[in-house]
């Protein structure tokens, strides 16, 4: 341990002398408070410590106590369920302990609660040979989430006693032999440094969708499972609702979400109604499957930079159990603007528009911790982690180094338009800027599972939405009625795609998901339409009859239809569409 005196405090920056024998990223204590701190640059004896609580009323001479320990995590059951800060402390103990709903500074409560009780069930015995990453057991955490139980990554050996039993996280469930003779003690928990990624044995190329139910992103920009994405938009336009939305229905089985440097009556949404979600897959709360980390806006800067390495490594720890993680972080633009202050603090040379030179390195550290894994321990056990991070550009402009630096890493770029937002069209995902680069790896998946045509039928949906694009410049000049009856109605076949299939309500007890089969019969629908009426059109059918047929509201409340009547639904309007087709192609025939 190095002990040191405090020589400087600049806001959450403290300067300390004394401190030659401390290593980068040491844990330290501040003050006879013990306020928790993080050395982040060190010269001769001097040590740059950011300190992630209130630093107030410290003054030079009041001592620094390092840990000789790197800020780490606590991992084992008790995670699922939890609301921590930002360095992994449970608001609600902190809450019990000072009796107020406020921080307070100083108050040391463990991240795993010592006092609760877990039934630990062995699934190997005595005598078995064991490595890194094996599961030894497995503590059945919530009715949806069974929490294994892990050799932590380094240790292999010999069980040489193994009990089931009830446990407390810190008890020894098991004993292993190493191969020095030595005996280590196995406990529910483990602990990890949070700066440095959890080890695996194999990176995996992403061939999976991770499937949202939002139509925008599962038809036209999805995202795999193990890659990244970035939702970069203007206030208001909707960002902090789609990831929401993310973390309520995507097709994962560990949901981690951190509201980093976010409003506090958005993480109180989240508390809230998170609670009170039902799971489409299980049918219990989504709170079970669910980590929440809130470092709201009002709480410590430094703490900020802290949040998104706690997340994404408790986010690893499940991955590594061979589960499905999605992890949302809301923004990394605010964890950016931490980084920026706590440089401008150190006197560091400033970058473009004032971030640090590193902010690009620290963005790739961060994001390349995602992917499809095979995990340590035997039995090719896979695990994906997927990253999804919202920024919020000053003033919408995606041109600052933020939104860039995020955009050369991610390969899914979902842009939200302040235009579509004012027009409240929502999800307010422009589709003519947006891009997923995992199309060419998920299309065959998506014509095995959801439908044979379905890359092709996307094709479609595409080529319409440009095609109205280019369009709308000559209507603005010359107003609807210049154009030709295939053009015009290639704009209305637009617009139902537009309306009737991209915007989906968030809020709308149906709406708000809808399945990939259902997604598939909506597009059967629209372009039908499309089809049927450019085929009555090249017989000599009237534009205007084909426009105005009754069977298009039908399409635009499919959307409506729960999904268990969506099957029968889908057969009567497509009947009601050729008929409808068939009378107004007659009608011209007999005319």
């Amino acid at each position: 341990m190095s002990e040191g005196t405090i020589k400087k405090v600049a806001g959450p920056l403290v300067v300390a002398r004394g401190m030659r024998d401390a290593n980068m990223f040491d844990v330290v204590h501040v003050s006879d408070q013990k306020l928790i701190g993080e050395i982040i640059e060190i010269r001769g004896d001097e040590a740059s410590i950011q300190v992630y609580e209130e630093t107030s009323g410290l003054a030079p001479g009041t001592p620094v106590v390092s840990t000789g320990a790197p800020m780490s995590v606590e991992l084992g059951p008790g995670l699922i369920g939890s609301i921590y800060d930002g360095i992994q402390r449970p608001l609600d103990d902190i809450m019990k302990v000072t009796g107020s709903n406020l921080l307070h500074r100083g108050v040391d409560v463990p991240s795993l609660k010592r006092d609760h009780v877990w039934h630990f069930v062995p699934d190997k015995k005595a005598g078995d040979r064991v490595s890194s990453g094996d599961i030894i057991g497995h503590v059945q955490e919530t009715r949806i989430v069974m929490q294994k139980i892990m050799l932590p990554p380094g240790v292999s050996g010999t069980l040489k006693e193994i009990t089931e039993g009830d446990y407390r996280v810190t008890d020894t469930v098991a004993v292993l032999t190493q191969a020095d003779g030595s005996d280590k003690p196995i406990t529910l928990m483990q602990k990890w440094p949070v700066r440095r990624g959890r080890p695996y044995q194999k990176k995996l190329s992403p061939n999976r969708p991770l499937v949202t139910g939002q139509r925008i992103i599962d038809t036209l920009f999805p995202i795999a499972k193990g890659g990244v994405a970035a939702v970069p938009g203007p206030f208001g336009s909707g960002k902090t609702v789609v990831q929401h939305q993310l973390a309520k229905w995507a097709d994962a089985d560990i949901v981690v979400y951190i509201g980093c440097g976010e409003r506090g009556n958005e993480m109180t949404d989240v508390l809230n109604e998170f609670p009170e979600l039902k799971d489409p897959k299980t049918g219990y709360s989504l709170m079970e499957r669910t980590v929440l980390i809130a470092n709201t806006s009002d709480m410590p800067v430094a703490a900020r930079e802290a949040s998104i390495y706690t997340g994404i490594t408790i986010a690893e720890y499940f991955r590594d159990m061979g589960y499905s993680v999605a992890l949302m972080a809301d923004s990394t633009s605010r964890w950016a603007e931490a980084l920026r202050e706590m440089s401008g603090r150190l006197e560091e040379m400033p970058g473009e528009e004032g971030y640090p030179a590193y902010l690009s390195s620290r963005l790739a550290q961060f994001y390349e911790r995602a992917g499809r894994v095979i995990t340590l321990g035997s039995g090719d056990r896979e695990g994906t982690l997927s990253v999804i991070g919202a920024v919020s550009p000053a003033g919408g402009d995606i041109s600052e180094p933020v939104t860039q630096a995020t955009l050369r890493i991610v390969k899914v770029f979902w842009s939200l338009d302040a235009n579509l937002a004012y027009k409240r069209h929502f999800p307010a995902i422009n589709w003519l800027t947006s891009y997923s680069l995992y199309l060419d790896s998920l299309g065959d998946w998506f014509n095995q599972n959801a439908g044979e045509d379905w890359m092709q039928m996307r094709g479609d949906i595409m080529r319409l939405l440009h095609d109205e694009s280019e369009l709308n410049e000559m209507v603005q000049l010359v107003g609807m009625d210049a154009l030709s009856a295939p053009d015009r109605l290639k704009m209305e076949a637009a617009r139902s795609i537009r309306e009737d299939y991209l915007q989906q309500n968030a809020f709308h007890e149906v709406d708000t998901y809808a399945s990939l089969h259902k997604q598939y019969l909506m597009m059967q629908m629209v372009l039908s339409y499309y089809k049927l009426s450019k085929q009555a059109l090249e017989q000599g059918a009237s534009v205007d009859k084909l426009v105005s047929m009754p069977v298009r509201e039908k399409i635009g409340r499919f959307k409506y239809t729960p999904e268990d009547g969506a099957d029968a639904s889908s057969r009567q309007v497509m009947r009601e569409l050729h008929i409808e087709i068939g009378d107004i192609t007659a009608a011209k025939e007999d005319f």
